[in-house]
């Protein structure tokens, strides 16, 4: 009986010290300091930054917020579906993330068009269908044009902006972006590269662990 007390007492030593530790994804974004008066004393707070109040209509006609991904993890990227260059890769990466997470409601996405003049409700609802998605999950979005390219800059410090240059006429980055249930950006993956959608995946059930 002694022996087995030592083998068990062995087993559950290395059980402890092969568990591995918790991996935690980083905050992303400076952390913005402010102020207040605390008993007649300046006291300094910081907070990393949030992804900030937003309004659009997506391909259903229906308003898409903040509060539509109120304790949700969710994927963003900026587009335009004349797009002759990065656009379809992105969106094939995130159609890839949206089908290995179709089961999981607590999982959703929303597109940006950055060219809301073309992008029409009815054409981003044909594009949808398209891809035969869940249109409760994936939303794709239109709105005011300054809106979008501001929210793209100041809210997910994402590239968006016009260029008579480029192709197709605007230039945007080709992001994806991980943001987590607090409006956290939590990573930010190449829509082009395969590769990364793998680690996009896995950093989204790295955030499906955290506590709430």
């Amino acid at each position: 009986m002694k022996v087995i007390g030592i083998l068990i007492g062995v087993v559950f030593f290395l059980s402890i010290g092969c568990r591995r530790p918790e991996v935690r994804l980083p905050i992303l974004g400076e952390p913005v300091i402010t102020q207040r008066l605390f008993n007649g004393k300046i006291v300094y707070d910081s907070a990393f930054p949030t992804i900030p109040h937003f309004s659009f209509l997506d391909q259903d006609s229906t308003e898409v917020n903040n509060q539509s991904f109120s304790g949700k993890i969710y994927v963003a990227d900026f587009i335009f579906l004349s797009c002759p260059s990065i656009c379809p890769k992105m969106t094939a990466e995130m159609k890839r993330t949206h089908d290995f997470f179709l089961r999981n409601d607590r999982i959703c996405f929303i597109s940006h068009t950055v060219d809301p003049e073309r992008d029409s409700i009815p054409r981003l609802k044909a594009f949808a269908s398209s891809l035969h998605i869940d249109d409760r999950k994936w939303k794709f979005v239109t709105g005011n044009q300054d809106s979008i390219l501001q929210l793209a800059e100041k809210g997910y410090f994402s590239n968006a902006y016009k260029d008579s240059t480029a192709p197709g006429g605007y230039v945007h980055s080709g992001g994806l972006l991980l943001i987590d249930k607090n409006r956290h950006i939590r990573g930010v993956y190449d829509g082009t590269n395969p590769k990364e959608t793998y680690r996009l995946i896995n950093d989204i059930n790295i955030l499906l662990k955290e506590p709430s």
